[in-house]
């Protein structure tokens, strides 16, 4: 389903319409959505990006421009979720606040990767395939592993980026 609410940009393309989960989402110019994702309202996709099959972006998540989404990527957006308050009582959205993340351009994703709620993925980033990613990464840092730690740089990382070990 593709609700009215949901802003697309010339060139997207969904590959199978009628299974997606799209509402209150922007979507940007030339991006491509596979089959089995569901993106929240206040979710921003921006320009020529790729979000592949069964991954789930939920309210909060920011992702700018040529970034690569793997297979079955889970965003979260509550550090401390709950399904109820002390008293027993059902949460509503008064009862809890969206923790933005934000994912910059041209970073990759890969497939079966959990990203925690309030973090910044660099610019140029990479995750590894099935990595929980906790805190921040750098631009053109690779991360990988249960939680995510830095295991090198990105090729296309800047010269000096590389030679000083740190990101820009």
């Amino acid at each position: 389903m593709i609700a009215p609410s949901v802003t697309l940009g010339d060139g997207v393309v969904i590959h199978h319409p009628d299974l997606v989960n799209l509402y209150g989402c922007s979507i940007g110019a030339g991006t491509r959505v596979g089959t089995f994702v569901e993106i929240q309202k206040n979710a921003s996709i921006a320009e020529n990006c790729k979000i592949s099959s069964h991954s789930f972006i939920c309210e909060g998540v920011t992702i700018e421009d040529g970034v690569f989404v793997g297979h079955g990527v889970m965003f979260t957006n509550d550090l401390h979720p709950r399904a109820v308050n002390l008293d027993g009582s059902l949460q509503s959205d008064a009862d809890w606040s969206v923790v933005p993340t934000l994912v910059k351009r041209y970073a990759s994703i890969g497939s079966n990767a959990t990203i925690v709620a309030g973090i910044t993925i660099g610019e140029g980033a990479q995750i590894g395939a099935g990595a929980v990613v906790t805190k921040d990464v750098p631009a053109y840092a690779i991360v990988a592993g249960v939680p995510a730690r830095i295991i090198g740089r990105a090729k296309d990382a800047p010269v000096e980026v590389i030679s000083s070990g740190r990101a820009r």
